[in-house]
């Protein structure tokens, strides 16, 4: 995390400084890193050992630990998955080890951080690495670069990629042809999905899964008719609808404020004896609620129950998140009691949910609460918790308890994503204080080390806070450090 006391970016020394400025720096220093070869290996100590040491020694220490095996490599990419030089650093130095082998999903896992960090050239080199190995590539290792392609606006290469799988050895059917459809649905580029589907569907003979997913990507994009016409077609090409297919086009109208036609097309589904399902329910809970129809909601999960049918973790989740947003946050803890009552085991989605709620009422404390519970009920919380926690503190002006907050995850099981990065640099500009306005260049130096590439308006914003603040030698740092490692968002001359 960010330390002040000791940084080489800072040349000139630091004036009384505020409360913001010296909570970073009046941490206590991290104690000396212990080999995970002393002790069984953990993921967790492992994490933070690959995070505290520096490449020279962090090689040995991994090569001294002969116990490892790809379940516990996994869970240290994970653990990683938000400081990518770090984590790609440890996938590299693990490759040379004497007694393990990388196996296809560490790969999968380590091209998935290169290509979030759009260091293609890195991605690439590990699919040859794959090939080589006669790991792979696999259909799914192409479905996860051809999603961050699509994500980094980059479609067009997308396609490319996934037109030449078989180049790599992996060549392309129904479902690698599925699967990217569904990449481009959720990232709602439809039309070209739908476009793709027209040239290849008799090549790849579309299935039920095929036509599922362009209605759930028109869907997304509120274009229930078009939906339509897409089931209607695939009736017409001899495929019958699945309770899933009935699932998206339900959840389709509630998306798009058709909750009148959501209705009448669910009463259909039970007369026409549809095999209803908890998503089917879940979907009108969660829909009636969304459009503020609490009650309506409520009555739908009582009937649920009624027939027979028990309400799943992620129908107590919506439950929860309607009567959070369109409630009462009490009414919503009522509902989490009764839940743990009967034995359901809270997810991370509910605990967040909870979290939220009583932070929109302000009850920091109580959120704080809860953040602790989920430790102790086995659910860590996310980045999302965190971020949702530090987000609310900072808009009430508790910059200090969002820092905090910020410090907290470096001890846990996730670290920062760029979103955490966002909300905290955002809040150094509150106060309009040059002492925060460092505090803002740090973490937009921490988060390029960690892999993120800051949009072009958060640097800005930084740059120039800095420069007229009288910083011009610590923005000069920053530019040049940035410059260095390839992050630039764009040219700045100073």
């Amino acid at each position: 995390m960010l330390n002040l006391h000791n940084t080489t970016i800072l040349k000139a020394p630091l004036n009384p400084i505020s409360i913001s400025l010296r909570h970073f720096t009046s941490l206590p220093p991290p104690s000396p890193p212990q080999s995970p070869s002393q002790s069984p290996p953990d993921a967790t100590a492992i994490s933070n050992l690959i995070l505290q040491t520096n490449p020279e020694s962090l090689s040995d220490i991994l090569h001294n630990l002969t116990q490892w095996t790809p379940d516990l490599v996994h869970s240290v990419l994970k653990r990683l998955w938000n400081h990518g030089p770090k984590a790609l650093q440890y996938f590299n130095l693990l490759d040379h080890h004497r007694s393990y082998a990388h196996s296809a999903t560490a790969f999968d896992h380590a091209i998935d951080i290169a290509a979030r960090m759009r260091d293609y050239k890195t991605v690439w080199k590990l699919v040859a690495r794959m090939q080589s190995r006669r790991l792979g590539p696999s259909p799914k290792t192409f479905a996860i670069i051809t999603e961050r392609y699509v994500s980094a606006g980059k479609a067009d290469k997308a396609l490319k990629v996934f037109l030449s799988m078989h180049k790599h050895g992996c060549p392309q059917d129904l479902n690698s042809f599925n699967a990217f459809l569904d990449v481009l649905c959720k990232s709602k580029r439809v039309e070209m999905a739908y476009n793709l589907f027209k040239m290849f569907r008799s090549r790849f003979r579309a299935d039920t899964i095929s036509y599922n997913t362009l209605a759930n990507g028109f869907c997304l994009i509120k274009r229930t008719p078009k939906a339509q016409d897409i089931l209607k077609e695939m009736v017409e090409r001899g495929l019958n609808p699945s309770i899933t297919t009935y699932n998206i086009m339900l959840n389709g109208f509630f998306r798009a404020g058709q909750i009148k036609e959501a209705w009448e097309f669910f009463l259909q589904m039970k007369k026409r004896k549809c095999d209803i399902d908890v998503v089917t329910y879940t979907t009108v809970v969660h829909g009636f609620g969304v459009a503020g129809e609490v009650e309506k909601a409520q009555k739908v999960f009582n009937e649920m129950v009624g027939a027979g049918i028990l309400p799943s973790v992620a129908t107590y989740n919506a439950l929860i998140q309607v009567l959070c947003k369109k409630d009462s946050v009490e009414n919503a803890i009522l509902v989490f009691d009764e839940m743990l009552r009967k034995g359901y085991l809270p997810n991370a989605t509910t605990y967040n949910a909870i979290i939220r709620g009583l932070c929109h009422v302000g009850k920091m404390d109580r959120a704080t609460e809860y953040m602790d519970k989920m430790k102790e009920d086995g659910c860590e919380p996310n980045v999302q918790t965190y971020n949702v926690v530090i987000r609310y503190y900072c808009d009430e002006g508790e910059i200090e308890k969002g820092l905090r907050v910020f410090e907290r995850m470096s001890t846990g099981d996730c670290l920062p994503n760029l979103d955490t990065y966002n909300i905290l640099i955002s809040a150094m500009f509150d106060r309009k204080k040059s002492d925060d306005l460092l505090v803002a260049g740090k973490l937009l130096t921490e988060m390029v080390d960690r892999g993120f590439l800051p949009r072009k308006f958060t640097f800005n914003r930084v740059l120039n806070g800095l420069l007229l603040t009288g910083n011009q030698d610590f923005a000069k740092e920053i530019l040049r450090l940035l410059s260095k490692s390839g992050r630039l968002p764009y040219h700045f001359k100073l």
